[in-house]
């Protein structure tokens, strides 16, 4: 299904081109997406909460690995990251057969310290039960901020093992080692099988994952309380709708009935009352239904 949907696309465009990548091999890595000196000066930025933030615990995260989220609150950088038009693109050609709108799914920086275990390969899509090998659930964005070696961590990847391919036992063939540098984005989607790799180095990779997913899902990151309107607020409208300050149709994701933006006017009434947020063709539906309810 994936490989029928990249068939349809052309290299005619950067956007064709990324997306058709993606999809037949389950990642793809844009080089220069970014200027390398944007990341560097987020990285520098996000210093002092790497420096300060306590290591994981347990296997998955690893001991030797440092995360923190709510990456668009501490840093006004990371907006050009979440919000960088050719990935957006690229994300909604992907997940756009299957919802209405995306959302951000995280936004989370990391950094493998000297010493950090290879991690269990994995897919993201898992965090969610539905249908495996029919619908994709989410893309993710690696950033880096360092240089990602073999040596260091850099994320390993299974190419082929997404879509169908995940119905099926892991792959026992070797991965390969996406290197990078900064300015460089590495997609891949939520059904790809991957990990970090183990930093056997001298030095700390630090990176960060952007992650998108389907409008209507639960996302990984609780967005509304990592952005409450308070700050959300000051956020570009179409910034907070990515975060989850809109509806998803039909009527998802609503507050009193309307879209949830309106917590983000400077007075929200007192009083709200619901307006129906439908696709097209539901509004076309239960206005004809309406309609003749009223010729009776």
């Amino acid at each position: 299904m994936l490989h029928d949907i990249a068939a349809m696309r052309t290299d005619c465009d950067p956007v064709d081109r990324w997306t058709s990548d993606l999809l037949r091999h389950g990642y793809c890595i844009i080089p220069d997406a970014v200027p390398a000196t944007l990341a560097r000066q987020l990285d520098e930025e996000l210093g002092p909460i790497f420096a300060t933030t306590p290591f994981c615990q347990g296997g998955f995260y690893g001991s030797r690995t440092k995360r923190f989220g709510r990456l668009l609150a501490r840093s006004a950088l990371a907006e050009a990251f979440v919000r960088h038009g050719l990935v957006v693109e690229i994300v909604e050609a992907v997940l756009g057969r299957w919802c209405d709108t995306i959302q951000l799914n995280l936004s989370q920086a990391i950094a493998l310290h000297p010493g950090a275990l290879q991690q269990l390969p994995h897919r993201d899509q898992d965090m969610w039960r539905g249908a495996i090998g029919e619908t994709e659930y989410l893309v993710n964005v690696m950033w880096p901020f360092t240089d990602y070696r073999a040596d260091n961590g850099a994320t390993l990847l299974w190419p082929g093992s997404h879509g169908a391919a995940a119905l099926g036992p892991d792959p026992d063939r070797a991965p390969i080692v996406a290197e990078m540098s900064p300015g460089s984005a590495l997609l891949f989607l939520g059904s790809t099988l991957h990990g970090a790799g183990g930093n056997g180095s001298r030095d700390i990779r630090r990176g960060m994952i952007i992650s998108y997913c389907l409008g209507w899902l639960k996302p990984y990151e609780n967005q509304w309380l990592a952005y409450p309107p308070d700050v959300a607020r000051r956020f570009d409208p179409e910034l907070a709708a990515l975060v989850g300050y809109r509806q998803h149709r039909p009527n998802l994701g609503n507050f009193e009935g309307q879209c949830p933006s309106i917590l983000l006017e400077d007075v929200v009434p007192g009083g709200l009352g619901a307006i129906d947020a439908l696709r097209p063709d539901q509004a076309a539906l239960v206005e004809a239904y309406v309609a003749r309810q009223r010729q009776t």
